[in-house]
C-alpha cells in the first residue's frame, strides 16, 4: 500500500500565520487607539450620570375653597396669566362686601369727629361770652358792695357764678383738645380708622382676585392633581407648569474626576432621547460645594464605625446652546452623555461674581391695587357729609 503525505505541518504553519497576523492587527489597532487617545481623549472627561434639571413652578393655592372648574389637564401649554382653576367664591364676596360696608360706616362716624370740632369751637365762644357776662356782673356787684347795695350772698353767688362759667370754659377748651387728638391735624382719608377699613377692603379684594388661580409663567402642565369638588387650601399642591427653557444638566462627576474641571471649559452633551444624531454644545458654569449624599435627607454617617468607602459624585452644573435646546426641546429628568474638555486649565474652581439681576421672575401673579383704590376713593367720597351754607 503507498502511503499519502502528511498535511499536519502545512496545517501548522498556516495557522500560525494567522495568529501572526491577527496579533499584528490587533498590535495596530491597539497603537491607532493610543494615538487617538494621546491627541483627543487625554484632555476629556465623561459621564453618563447626568440628567436635565429645569424649572417647577409649583401652583399653590392662596386661599382656601371648592374648585369650581379646571381649565387644563397634563401637558397642556399656558401662558403667564392664564386661568388655571376657579374656586367658589361665595365666601369671598360676601367678605368683600361688608369690607366696603365698613369702609362706608367708618367714613361716616369719622366724619363727626370734624364735626365736633366745629362744635367744640362754637361752646368754647360761648361759654367765654357767659364768663365774661359772669365776670361783668361780679365786678358790677363788688363795686355796689362797697356802698352796701348789695348784700353779701348775692355778691357770692356772683362770684360763684363767675367760677362755674370759667370752669365751663376749661371743660370745652378740653373736650376741643381731646377731639383734635383724635384728628391729629389730618384729612378724612389719612384717618386711622378709615385707613384700617380701607386696607380690610383691600385684603378683601384680593382674596376674591384669588378665587381665580393664574399661571405665573408660560409653559406646560405637569403633575395635575386636583378635579372639581376638591376642597383646596393654602398648602395644597395643585399641579406643576414646566416652562421649556431655561434647563441645564447637572453631571454628576466622581470625585476622582474633579481635579482639572474648570468654570467655563466647553462641554459636548448627548442625550438618549434623540441619540448620538445630536450633540449640544454648552459649558461648565458651577461645581455644587457638596455631593448628593451629604444633601440627602438622611446624610450617611462614616464615624458610627459601619464603614466602607464608596467613590462619590459631585454635581456639575452646565449650562446649554439656547438655540439647540430650543430646536430639539428636552424634558426634565431625561438622560445624558457629557463629555467634558478639561483641557483649558484657566477657569475657576469656584465663582467669584456675585449675580446682579434674577435668575427667572414673574410678575403675572402680582396684582394692581389702582382698580380696588379707586373703589375706596368713590366710597369715601359718596359717603363724605358736605355741609352747604347761603349766604
Amino acid at each position: 500500500m503507498v502511503s499519502s503525505p502528511n498535511p499536519a505541518p502545512n496545517n501548522v504553519k498556516r495557522r500560525n500565520r494567522w495568529i501572526f497576523i491577527a496579533i499584528g492587527v490587533f498590535i495596530f489597532l491597539f497603537c491607532l487607539y493610543g494615538i487617538y487617545w494621546f491627541i483627543n481623549l487625554r484632555g476629556e472627561v465623561s459621564t453618563d450620570d447626568a440628567y436635565v434639571s429645569g424649572i417647577q413652578s409649583p401652583i399653590v393655592a392662596q386661599t382656601s375653597g371648592k374648585v369650581t372648574k379646571v381649565n387644563v389637564i397634563n401637558t397642556d401649554l399656558v401662558k403667564a396669566g392664564d386661568i388655571l382653576i376657579i374656586l367658589d367664591d361665595t365666601d369671598a364676596k360676601l367678605a368683600y362686601q361688608q369690607a366696603k360696608d365698613s369702609l362706608a360706616n367708618t367714613v361716616r362716624q369719622t366724619q363727626v369727629l370734624y364735626i365736633n370740632a366745629d362744635q367744640y369751637l362754637s361752646k368754647i365762644k360761648s361759654d367765654e361770652i357767659s364768663l365774661q357776662q359772669a365776670q361783668q356782673d361780679y365786678q358790677r356787684r363788688i363795686s355796689l358792695g362797697r356802698k352796701d347795695d348789695v348784700s353779701v350772698e348775692e355778691l357770692q353767688h356772683a362770684k360763684q357764678t363767675m367760677e362755674l362759667a370759667q370752669l365751663q370754659v376749661e371743660i370745652a377748651k378740653q373736650q376741643y383738645q381731646a377731639n383734635q387728638v383724635l384728628l391729629h391735624d389730618v384729612t378724612l382719608n389719612e384717618q386711622p380708622a378709615v385707613k384700617q377699613a380701607a386696607d380690610t377692603l383691600r385684603q378683601a379684594w384680593v382674596n376674591l382676585q384669588r378665587t381665580t388661580i393664574k399661571s405665573p409663567i408660560t409653559g406646560y402642565v405637569a403633575r395635575t392633581n386636583v378635579e372639581v369638588g376638591t376642597q383646596v387650601s393654602t398648602q395644597s399642591q395643585l399641579m406643576v407648569i414646566v416652562p421649556q427653557e431655561p434647563v441645564w444638566i447637572d453631571a454628576n462627576f466622581k470625585e476622582t474626576q474633579l481635579q482639572d474641571i474648570r468654570i467655563g471649559q466647553s462641554v459636548s452633551v448627548t442625550s438618549d432621547l434623540y441619540g448620538d444624531d445630536v450633540t449640544y454644545q454648552g459649558k461648565v458654569v458651577g461645581i455644587n460645594m457638596g455631593t448628593g449624599s451629604a444633601f440627602s435627607l438622611l446624610p450617611a454617617q462614616n464615624a458610627t464605625g459601619n464603614w466602607i468607602k464608596v467613590v462619590q459624585r459631585l454635581p456639575v452644573r452646565i449650562e446649554l446652546d439656547k438655540q439647540q435646546v430650543n430646536q430639539y426641546p428636552l424634558r426634565i429628568g431625561l438622560s445624558m452623555n457629557v463629555t467634558v474638555d478639561v483641557r483649558n486649565d484657566e477657569g475657576q474652581v469656584l465663582t467669584t461674581t456675585q449675580r446682579t439681576t434674577p435668575f427667572y421672575e414673574s410678575n403675572a401673579l402680582v396684582l394692581n391695587l389702582d382698580d380696588v383704590n379707586l373703589i375706596i376713593e368713590n366710597i369715601i367720597e359718596q359717603n363724605t357729609y358736605r355741609v352747604t351754607t347761603e349766604q
